[in-house]
């Protein structure tokens, strides 16, 4: 019997980006709360980016399980749980008074973005797909996180101008359950071979573990989470602290942007619009070249974005460039990175395969994250944790060369 191709633009598509989009925003937006916090306790730097830190350890430890989940008991179950432990960190975290409270409530937050994120979402999005749409859809569906990212701190930045962060953080918990009204488009057909089907989970991750190409893969993406959180947990303070004064009659000033509070919201914003179109054309072109040289070069750019920037007096301007640089090649990995497991491996087990490889992204993450506010309490700037970007950046350029992009032959249970 002929199966009709699926088209690009899918139901399941659509209810993925709007999961992913609100997930982000939320997330994205923690840097936000990193000096109320602190000011309100007391709390050193390094208090609050651990609780950020151990967020985004949980949400590696925890995607891998959250795959492995959907691929048993459904997809959609999956994001049911997630979105219920973002929703209950959110409103716990609200209450927490210690920064080893504060800490531990962010596991719950970070096995929520799990549910809701990447691994789920880029699974299911990636079996409802054609082999010709699959690479442009997850990028599409990614781009949907970076849409999130444009708003979520500006809106975060503004609900503080008028709650204290608790109640933000109980608004949001509120907005994550809103995301299940997309639950009823989320039903993901199976694109796999009969082959694939067939295979036990075992197989699939005893081969894999066995390919140095999945090893380079896993080591490659560690930089990725080391700079993206680093940026998204302390981009915001290190502008409010280091830039120097918007001027009056400045495009910034212009647009209401007059202070560097302000501005360290707005370059979390512009790194998602520049995200946007950076990953999705990161997907097409996903379909056309070698995924494993594009990540090479996004890597390689990354680490001349970051380089520059450090190098570079820190100005109003010099923030806006290196946002809209450094965002247009913000998450373009994570299309490829899934695009490449789900080619070498196969669909059936993308959801766990992929979570693995995430928590490389996540040990980034969480090192990126930390070492970020101990380093600053230590020496009172962040010039070592850039460079340490920039070291691991040119790593991750390297490891990505040797990659074998070929399709490994299934051999059924």
């Amino acid at each position: 019997m002929t199966q009709t191709k699926p088209s690009l633009i899918t139901p399941v598509l659509i209810g993925g980006c709007i999961i992913m989009m609100m997930g982000f925003a939320i997330r994205a937006s923690f840097g936000v709360f990193q000096i109320p916090i602190a000011d309100e306790f007391g709390w050193p730097r390094a208090e609050f980016s651990m609780a950020i830190a151990i967020q985004n350890l949980a949400w590696g430890v925890g995607q891998p399980f959250f795959g492995a989940i959907a691929e048993k008991i459904g997809d959609r179950k999956a994001i049911i749980i997630g979105a219920m432990l973002y929703a209950l960190g959110l409103v716990l975290s609200s209450f927490a008074v210690t920064p080893g409270g504060h800490q531990l409530l962010e596991i719950l937050v970070g096995f929520g973005i799990a549910g809701t994120g990447f691994g789920v979402i880029l699974a299911m999005v990636g079996r409802a797909s054609s082999d010709e749409n699959r690479s442009m859809a997850l990028g599409i569906a990614t781009a949907a996180g970076s849409a999130g990212q444009v708003f979520g701190a500006p809106m975060a930045e503004l609900l503080l101008g008028y709650f204290p962060w608790q109640t933000v953080f109980i608004i949001f918990a509120g907005v994550m359950l809103l995301t299940l009204f997309a639950l009823p488009m989320m039903r993901a057909p199976s694109l796999a071979p009969k082959a694939e089907l067939e295979e036990s989970m075992g197989v699939v991750l005893k081969r894999a573990f066995k390919d140095p190409s999945y090893t380079m893969i896993f080591i490659g993406f560690f930089s990725c989470g080391y700079q993206l959180s680093f940026v998204t947990a302390h981009f915001p303070a290190f502008i409010t602290e280091a830039c120097g004064p918007i001027a009056a009659g400045s495009m910034l000033a212009s647009v209401g942007v007059t202070t560097t509070s302000g501005l360290g919201a707005l370059a979390i914003s512009l790194i998602g619009v520049a995200n946007i179109g950076g990953t999705i054309l990161a997907g097409y072109l996903g379909k056309k070249y070698s995924k494993k040289y594009l990540l090479a070069a996004i890597y390689t750019g990354r680490t001349i974005m970051a380089a520059w920037f450090i190098l570079t007096p820190m100005t109003p301007t010099t923030v806006v460039l290196f946002s809209l640089g450094m965002g247009s090649l913000w998450l373009a990995t994570v299309p490829l990175t899934s695009g490449l497991v789900a080619h070498i491996y196969g669909l059936r087990y993308m959801g766990t395969l992929y979570g693995i490889v995430f928590f490389s992204h996540q040990l980034g993450s969480f090192l990126g994250v930390w070492l970020g506010g101990r380093l600053y309490d230590a020496t009172g700037d962040y010039t070592m944790v850039w460079w340490v970007g920039v070291g691991v950046g040119a790593l991750s350029a390297v490891v990505h060369l040797p990659i074998r992009e070929k399709r490994i032959e299934l051999v059924p249970a």
